[in-house]
């Protein structure tokens, strides 16, 4: 948290403002190092991250003592950038400021949404888990993935379509003010920005056994059509001329950042970062394609082998 003669010194003696949304005053002018120096641990984030790694090296650990290899690189994913980007973005500095800048919100928008969730997929927690638990929790956890709910849900097209709305609807109303202003409503986005990347990028590049999963012609073709997305989101804050959030930024009255100059710049990071990611991500899925082709032809060839192996041994026979 912020110490209250870093503010005064700040401020120049100036009162404070309050942030409406959790009570604390406006931090002093944002710089790299106070993303370090000024940390959030008091959010429920926190201990979600600390549990879920918990139970993922949990599982790992188990499936050593029964002699089962769990690939590292899955570990790393999961752990690394799934989780350990959410702790960089809610936890840090970065945390301290998504209040007051909204290109430090729109930071946290593409790491919740687009960074986080990918490597959680490929760190195949689902898969760990029906490997690890016992028998009837195991069977609970199957009947979730494959139940109805999940089917719609992890439908490509209804994920992308999730995933392209939700942002408008966020930011082009005034839902995105009152977020502001209501923490529990702030920490609850965070969450949204999470599931919504998950139901997103789960189907598309996740390890675990989902229904319905698309083939990767038709998943490459959808990871490119949400290219253009962010460019359109991007572009279209950067040329307005309304402010997102209504007068919360020019109520908090800093005298180091501009409202305005800060909308640009954020959707500069929405344009730039969404399109390097999806670029990215494409890319992954490409590699994933070419991968699972080539162990399907040495599927096709071992089969083959096999055969002619059957039809020498009946003409020998014979």
């Amino acid at each position: 948290m912020l110490h209250v003669d870093q503010i005064r010194a700040a401020t120049s003696g100036a009162v404070a403002t309050t942030l409406a949304g959790g009570g604390e005053t406006v931090p002093p002018p944002f710089t790299v190092t106070r993303v370090f120096t000024e940390n959030e641990l008091n959010n429920w984030l926190a201990l979600g991250v600390v549990l879920a790694a918990g139970l993922y090296l949990y599982g790992v650990y188990r499936l050593r003592l029964r002699g089962v290899r769990w690939p590292v690189i899955r570990t790393v994913f999961f752990l690394g950038p799934g989780l350990g980007g959410i702790a960089a973005v809610t936890l840090s500095g970065l945390g301290a400021y998504d209040t007051t800048l909204l290109s430090v919100h729109m930071i946290q928008h593409m790491v919740l949404s687009m960074v986080a969730p990918i490597f959680l997929a490929l760190g195949a927690p689902v898969t760990l888990a029906l490997r690890t638990l016992p028998v009837r929790p195991r069977k609970r956890l199957l009947a979730i993935v494959h139940s109805r709910i999940a089917r719609v849900y992890s439908f490509p097209l209804v994920a992308f379509t999730i995933f392209v709305v939700n942002p408008f609807a966020l930011y082009f109303t005034d839902l995105y003010e009152y977020t502001l202003r209501h923490e529990w409503a702030h920490e609850l986005v965070h969450a949204h920005f999470i599931a919504t990347g998950c139901v997103f990028f789960w189907p598309l590049l996740g390890l675990d056994p989902l229904p319905g999963r698309w083939p990767y012609p038709a998943r490459a073709l959808l990871m490119l059509l949400s290219v253009p997305f962010h460019t359109v989101l991007g572009l279209t804050i950067m040329q307005s001329t309304v402010l997102l959030g209504g007068d919360w930024y020019p109520s908090l009255h800093l005298g180091w950042s501009d409202p305005h100059n800060d909308q640009v710049v954020a959707g500069g990071v929405l344009w730039a970062g969404g399109e390097f990611v999806s670029v990215t991500m494409l890319a992954v899925l490409v590699v994933q394609w070419i991968r699972q082709a080539e162990r399907e032809a040495r599927r096709l060839d071992r089969e083959l082998d096999r055969q002619e192996a059957r039809e020498r041994a009946a003409e020998t026979t014979a």
